[in-house]
């Protein structure tokens, strides 16, 4: 592969794996302020709305991961845009450790809500699982951003030629 396809997909690739979490911040205003438990409950848990984001966004975390991996060692004898590649792959790996530890927890006590009287740990649930949404998303754009500044900072951007 081609130092331009390279940067062409790391670029893609981490703003794929940003959007969906970006989605979720457009969504938290209301989500979080106007909509009743209820709503919260039955759009998010029970009527499937978050499905493809588990199909379709674990595959491009990892590979959010695993391309600007690839292309900070591509370009490590180039230190400035080794190392916001580098960081990239490092904060699109820290946004999963924080999806693990923040999200994925609320997301087993959602599994077990039933249809029904909304659960006493409601906001409790709720909020953390919206937080880390949020912070998710700020984590994956700050390493968009670093990715975006190692394609731009390249000594060689590979640009096919005209």
């Amino acid at each position: 592969m081609g130092q331009f396809a390279l940067n062409l997909l790391a670029l893609v690739v981490t703003a794929l794996s940003l959007a969906p979490s970006f989605a979720h911040v457009l969504e938290a205003l209301p989500r979080l302020t106007a909509w009743s438990p209820e709503l919260w409950r039955e759009a998010t848990v029970f009527g499937g709305q978050f499905q493809l984001f588990a199909v379709v966004g674990a595959p491009l975390d990892i590979g959010a991961i695993l391309v600007p991996a690839t292309l900070a060692y591509v370009l490590r004898n180039d230190r400035p845009a080794f190392r916001f590649a580098a960081a990239g792959a490092v904060l699109f790996a820290a946004s999963l450790v924080v999806w693990m530890g923040w999200v994925a927890p609320a997301n087993r006590v959602l599994a077990t809500w039933r249809p029904g009287p909304v659960p006493e740990d409601f906001f409790l649930i709720r909020n953390r699982w919206e937080t880390g949404h949020m912070v998710i998303a700020a984590i994956k754009l700050t390493g968009f951003v670093a990715v975006a500044l190692s394609v731009l900072t390249s000594r060689s951007r590979g640009m096919p030629a005209r």
